[in-house]
């Protein structure tokens, strides 16, 4: 059982996401703003966020920022802001997926099981030596699903978080643009180069120790990325 978060000030659309939920077994909260949704996180600690960024009292943006600086819940944001810039915004802020309005249920809910089934441990397919990668900057620990930099845990979201296990689980192999997407976010995805952009200078910002000229998180223009340790 999964708990839901939907904040939206839009009954119509809160109905129907929660009447769509329910029927699917999520147990699902509703806050119609940004301080409701702070206080519900808070509260009732969701699986998974559903976030419309155009609310009457904050910016949908401040609401990530605002869970984000003690959550790494997932956080799928609805809105019917289109352009790139904002997009860009709401992931740089630490949303791990977009949706524009109007959207299709089906759509929404095969992103909203991606996102929790991102959030989920690794199982035990990482044992022993394997679980653990090495860098001169930073130490992965797949199994414990966390990242240590000088001696101190680093915060990753859920998404970065999937984005970095895939690359160490590949380490020194090049691993496409499409395989990315579609491993982190889903199949359906395959185009949406501007996420990968945005999520990797934010591990290179966290983890290399010069982001602007990185060792450990390789860009081969046009093709995809890599991992070396």
């Amino acid at each position: 059982m999964n708990r839901v978060l939907v904040v939206d000030d839009e009954p119509q659309i809160v109905r129907a996401l929660v009447i769509n939920l329910k029927a699917r077994k999520y147990e699902v909260d509703a806050a119609p703003d940004g301080a409701t949704a702070l206080q519900l996180a808070a509260a009732r600690h969701p699986d998974v966020v559903i976030l419309d960024l155009g609310l009457p009292d904050m910016d949908g943006v401040e609401v990530i920022k605002g869970l984000r600086g003690w959550t790494r819940v997932p956080i799928l944001v609805l809105s019917a802001r289109q352009t790139s810039d904002e997009k860009v915004e709401a992931l740089d802020a630490g949303a791990d997926d977009y949706v524009t309005k109007p959207f299709g249920m089906d759509e929404l809910l095969a992103r909203l099981r991606a996102a929790v089934r991102r959030a989920e441990p690794v199982g035990a397919s990482a044992t022993g030596d394997d679980a653990i990668v090495e860098t001169a900057a930073f130490t992965v620990d797949l199994a414990a699903k966390k990242v240590n930099r000088g001696g101190t845990d680093v915060r990753l979201t859920p998404t970065e978080w999937h984005l970095l296990e895939v690359l160490v689980r590949n380490t020194g192999r090049l691993v496409s643009q499409k395989q990315l997407l579609q491993e982190v976010w889903g199949p359906s995805y395959g185009t949406e180069t501007n996420y990968l952009r945005v999520y990797m200078a934010q591990l290179r910002r966290k983890l290399e120790q010069d982001p602007s000229h990185p060792k450990h998180f390789v860009t081969e223009p046009g093709m995809g990325y890599r991992f070396e340790a």
